[in-house]
């Protein structure tokens, strides 16, 4: 199996981590299916980050690029698609972390349903404990309204993603990716299991809230082209599908 072609290249972009990173990647190593490639694009860390990951650079499926200046998330995450070769894309972040099965539960329930976008349940850890469980199917339409396909848990066909890019946005910058894919292939289907734990801290999701909403909001006026009051149902509805998955905190 070692020696088939790579099904799944996983994209994983890294700034300042040190605290996080190696139980994210141990993660990755963990998987019970191993036809992956892990592709680390780091975004100019700090010398202590770069030094833990370098250990992980000697492994035959472990590829790294070095940045020589910060360019964030969204160039980080669009220079590794280029880089892919494979028939799937996946994607973590540098603080979560995979449940063991993730990878071939979810590799398996594409292949068999010949799905082209899938998400998974997932558990919050850190500053909050839940389990978040999205919609079965997601559209453009409920997508806009209801955001809860977590990046960390995405699947993809790579061919999908031609010519589709993270938006060079301070943050959402994969919300955009994800409604260029959903109105290119019209749905995306949930696997009911919980196989990534999505960590919350702070300064992250819950107290940028605001943050969110406006960047959001840009993104929805500048890509997505929507009407002001498109644009108003739309944050209205993230805002009530957020507190029903993560609370008033």
């Amino acid at each position: 199996m070692e020696n088939k072609k790579t099904e799944v290249d996983i994209i994983l972009p890294n700034y300042n981590s040190y605290e996080y990173i190696d139980k994210t990647i141990l993660s990755v190593l963990n998987q019970s299916f191993v036809n992956w490639r892990l592709i680390i694009v780091d975004d100019f860390s700090d010398i202590k980050t770069r030094t833990k990951i370098k250990k992980y650079e000697k492994l035959q499926k472990v590829k790294v690029y070095w940045l020589k200046k910060n360019k964030g998330a969204a160039y980080c995450r669009n220079f590794a698609i280029r880089k892919s070769k494979s028939e799937f894309l996946a994607f973590i972040d540098s603080d979560d972390i995979w449940e063991k099965n993730k990878l071939k539960l979810q590799v398996q329930y594409m292949k068999k349903n010949n799905y082209n976008f899938t998400y998974t349940y997932y558990k919050t850890f850190g500053l909050q404990f839940k389990k978040i469980t999205p919609p079965n199917k997601l559209n453009y339409d409920k997508f806009i309204k209801n955001t809860s396909i977590a990046t960390s848990t995405m699947m993809i066909k790579r061919k999908i993603a031609k010519n589709i890019k993270f938006t060079n946005t301070k943050i959402c910058e994969d919300y955009y990716f994800k409604c260029k894919i959903l109105k290119k292939i019209k749905f995306a289907y949930c696997l009911k299991n919980s196989l990534t734990k999505y960590r919350i801290r702070r300064n992250s999701l819950q107290s940028n809230k605001l943050k969110n909403f406006y960047w959001i909001w840009k993104i929805n006026y500048k890509y997505n082209k929507l009407s002001f009051f498109e644009n108003l149902n739309s944050l209205f509805n993230i805002s009530i599908s957020s507190i029903k998955r993560y609370g008033l905190k």
